[in-house]
C-alpha cells in the first residue's frame, strides 16, 4: 500500500507515533523517524522498523523550534530522495485548571503541539509542491473539538491543529496534496497511562464502546490516509474515539 514511499513521522519513537511508523513500514514505506529526547525508545523503535525490511533513519529534533525543524528537514532531504508523507504526531501535555495554569505551561504546549505542526509543514511545503503530490496527516484530538476541563492549553493547541489542517488542505489541493487530521479519544499510551485508575474508569464509562482504543487502531487509519486509496479525502477531521464525541 505504501511501497517505496518515504514518510516523516514526528514523535515517532513511542505511543501512537511508534505504532504509525511500524504500520507504515509493514506496508512498505521508508521511515524518517523524528524524536525528542528518549534515545532508548528511539533505538528500540528504529530496530523494529528496520527488521521489517525498509530503510529507516532517526533524527533528534525539537519540533517547537523553527530553526531546528528547518535543519532536520534539510538533513532528511539529503538522506531520502523525496518525502511523500508527513505525520505530525509530536505532542505534550501540561494539564491544570486555567485558574492555576502559568504562562509557560500554556506556551510550551502550544509551541510543541501546534507550532510544531506548522514548522514541519512549512519546511516541506515547497518540496511537496514541486513534486505535485503528498499526504499530510496531523494528529489532533477530540479535546480540540469539544474542550476538556484542565486542558485549556492542549485543547487550544489541538483546535488550532484542526484549523491548520483545513487551511493547508485548501492551499495545497491544487497540487494533488491532501491534508487531513485524526482526532483520537482515549488511547492506551504513556500519556493516558499516567491517569489514575479512577480517572480511567470514569473515562471508559463515558465511551459507548466501553474501552480505550489502542495505538494500532489509530495507525491503521493513518496508513489509509497516507495511501493512494484516500486521494479524494482532504480537509477532514476523522474521530477515532469509540463514540465518545457522539
Amino acid at each position: 500500500m505504501l511501497k517505496n514511499k518515504n514518510a516523516v513521522i514526528t514523535g515517532g519513537s513511542r505511543g501512537i507515533g511508534r505504532a504509525i511508523a511500524l504500520e507504515f513500514a509493514k506496508n512498505g514505506a521508508n521511515i524518517a523517524l523524528i524524536y525528542g529526547s528518549n534515545i532508548e525508545a528511539m533505538e528500540k523503535t528504529l530496530t523494529e522498523i528496520k527488521a521489517l525490511g525498509v530503510h529507516a533513519m532517526a533524527y533528534q529534533c525539537d519540533v517547537s523550534s523553527f530553526d531546528d525543524t528547518k535543519k532536520t528537514i534539510s538533513e532528511i532531504l539529503a538522506d531520502f530522495p523525496h518525502v511523500d508523507i508527513l505525520v505530525n504526531n509530536a505532542g505534550i501535555t501540561k494539564d491544570g485548571l486555567l485558574l492555576t495554569m502559568d504562562e509557560s505551561s500554556f506556551n510550551s504546549v502550544i509551541d510543541t503541539n501546534l507550532k510544531g505542526s506548522f514548522h514541519m509543514i512549512r519546511h516541506l511545503y515547497s518540496h511537496m509542491m514541486r513534486q505535485r503530490k503528498g499526504r499530510i496527516i496531523n494528529i489532533a484530538s477530540i479535546s480540540g473539538m469539544m474542550g476538556n476541563p484542565g486542558q485549556a492549553n492542549y485543547s487550544s493547541a489541538k483546535a488550532g491543529v484542526i484549523g491548520l489542517t483545513k487551511t493547508v488542505a485548501k492551499e495545497l489541493a491544487g497540487r494533488n496534496i491532501t491534508c487531513n487530521a485524526i482526532a483520537p479519544g482515549f488511547i492506551e499510551t504513556d500519556m493516558t497511562g499516567s491517569l489514575s485508575d479512577k480517572t480511567k474508569s470514569a473515562a471508559v464509562e463515558m465511551i459507548p464502546l466501553k474501552r480505550m482504543g489502542n495505538p494500532e487502531e489509530v495507525a491503521k487509519l493513518a496508513a489509509f490516509l497516507a495511501s493512494d486509496d484516500s486521494g479524494y479525502i482532504t480537509g477532514e477531521v476523522i474521530k477515532i474515539d469509540g463514540g465518545l464525541y457522539i
